[in-house]
């Protein structure tokens, strides 16, 4: 490999670009709030409350009762305020408790037990687990080798981040944390290939950087516990008397997210950003000796690195193996949490753990807020009343089914949470599905597995804010690439529909 150096704006004398350190969260640009940021978070509480007196005792809908009224009010505040961000959105969940308990829709025990759910215990036990892996240094010895091991050329250092990724859901649940992890790594990868830095780019990079903010999201789609929206969407489907197991999801999960992966990377290195043959050559030497030398500070393997990927390989066998003992998921997290924090593993402490209380508390509220909606039977009222309007009752479960994924994975171009649209969209599928007399689970897995689809602008997740950061492509051409690749997984959805979902029994199959 030769070497030509490559002198940027961003390479001053202190800067190297195939250091993983010169990548770190703290050294991208910060971007500010945009003019519409500011006037929400300047005026959004004034406007959130004269939204709710109107919604909630000034417009009357004929088909809501006084109760149903008030609910919706409270419905419509929260989500102006989680999709306008004038506040935290641990904020509005607050707020929305509070709200329901003066309102009187719900008394203050359960709308405040939410936070005892099960679904959040089971999000601190997977929170914990993660910590230890992020703190042996396991994950990020498991990445390196994997891209030092098969990353030597260009196709293959596509396919193998797609690996990475799929390994890192399986132990990581949070997606701002596998972006932060992965990162350095593909920036690195990145400056080989001719676009060092974070003010200069080509095609190589526009790949690399966006179908690894493709895989950080959809790998999600694979685990049950791949992310905290997928928790939020099996306690809406608990909510409702309808279980799902960890085996189920992942059997149903695994093979869309691997055709989509490859896929994707195909259609994107030959079509939405063509890379010529110029591309795929190395243009900056030391690439793979800075990733080795990387590898290489973390020394031998480490007990405390063995121990942590035992506990959590276990772990993960019992939740697999779930249809078999039926052991409650979540018990099997805490006893997983607990060895890891106990003082005789000597593997993790207390301050070593890092939990996102305020996501904690956002669901708290997200699980007030069903818990309402249940209580006033106001999802059954607009469920009937959409169903009427759209025609659904005369439609196919084929229909249906397009309708419903396709619905959803479009939402994401408008909603800027996937907590938010599982929020909206989950009950509503539930809701079509026992009216029609449709398995429940037939509609709602398919639209589950659509939650992690939120990777086409930067304000849909924070890893696409991160990301973003990069500079490696603008808004445009992340917006043309997600719309894209939202259309590719919508039409594999659909194809999993009239085929392998039918053959694990959760599809009855188009035809």
């Amino acid at each position: 490999m030769t070497s030509t150096p490559i002198r940027t704006a961003a390479s001053s004398p202190d800067f190297d670009p195939l250091d993983m350190n010169s990548y770190s969260l703290n050294k991208l640009p910060k971007r500010p709030l945009t003019p519409v940021g500011r006037f929400f978070r300047v005026w959004g509480l004034l406007i959130a409350a004269v939204i709710f007196f109107i919604s909630a005792y000034w417009l009357r809908f004929p088909i809501l009762d006084a109760r149903q009224q008030v609910m919706f009010g409270l419905f419509a505040t929260a989500l102006f305020l989680w999709i306008s961000e004038a506040v935290p959105n641990y904020l509005t969940s607050m707020l929305l408790i509070c709200g329901l308990i003066l309102t009187g829709i719900l008394k203050a025990k359960p709308a405040m037990a939410t936070l005892g759910d099960p679904v959040i215990w089971l999000n601190i036990s997977a929170f914990i687990m993660a910590s230890a892996m992020v703190k042996t240094d396991l994950v990020k010895r498991v990445a390196l080798w994997l891209i030092l091991r098969f990353g030597r050329n260009a196709s293959t250092i596509f396919l193998t981040f797609l690996a990475i990724n799929l390994i890192l859901a399986a132990f990581v649940n949070a997606t701002a944390a596998k972006a932060a992890l992965m990162m350095p790594l593909f920036m690195v990868v990145s400056a080989v290939y001719g676009a060092p830095g974070t003010d200069t780019t080509n095609n190589f990079a526009r790949n690399l950087v966006l179908h690894n903010l493709l895989m950080i999201n959809a790998s999600c789609n694979t685990f049950m516990t791949g992310s905290g929206a997928n928790l939020l969407g099996v306690a809406i489907l608990a909510g409702a008397g309808v279980s799902i197991y960890y085996f189920d999801w992942f059997a149903a999960g695994l093979p869309l997210v691997l055709a989509f992966g490859v896929i994707s990377y195909l259609i994107g290195v030959r079509f939405v950003f063509p890379l010529t043959q110029e591309d795929r050559q190395p243009k900056l030497s030391g690439g793979r000796e800075a990733l080795a030398k990387a590898y290489a500070e973390l020394g031998a393997v480490k007990l405390n690195e063995v121990k942590a990927a035992v506990v959590f390989l276990l772990v993960l066998l019992i939740w697999a193996t779930d249809k078999l003992h039926g052991l409650n998921s979540t018990v099997v997290a805490m006893l997983g949490a607990v060895v890891m924090l106990a003082p005789q593993f000597k593997l993790l402490t207390w301050n070593d753990v890092d939990i996102p209380w305020h996501l904690m508390i956002f669901s708290a509220g997200a699980y007030s807020l069903g818990a309402g909606l249940k209580a006033t039977n106001l999802m059954e009222v607009l469920t009937v009343q959409l169903m009427d309007k759209l025609g659904m009752n005369s439609m196919s479960y084929f229909s249906l089914y397009a309708v419903l994924t396709g619905i959803f994975i479009a939402s994401h171009f408008i909603f800027q949470s996937k907590n938010m649209r599982t929020i909206i969209f989950m009950p509503i599928v539930i809701g079509i599905a026992q009216t029609l007399k449709i398995d429940v689970l037939s509609l709602a897995l398919p639209v589950a597995l659509c939650i992690n689809c939120c990777w086409s602008l930067p304000f849909n997740a924070k890893p696409n804010a991160m990301l973003y950061g990069t500079n490696k492509y603008t808004m445009g051409e992340s917006f043309r690439y997600g719309l894209v690749m939202s259309i590719l997984y919508w039409a594999l959805l659909l194809a999993a529909g009239g085929t392998y979902l039918v053959w694990l029994g959760i599809t009855p199959g188009f035809f």
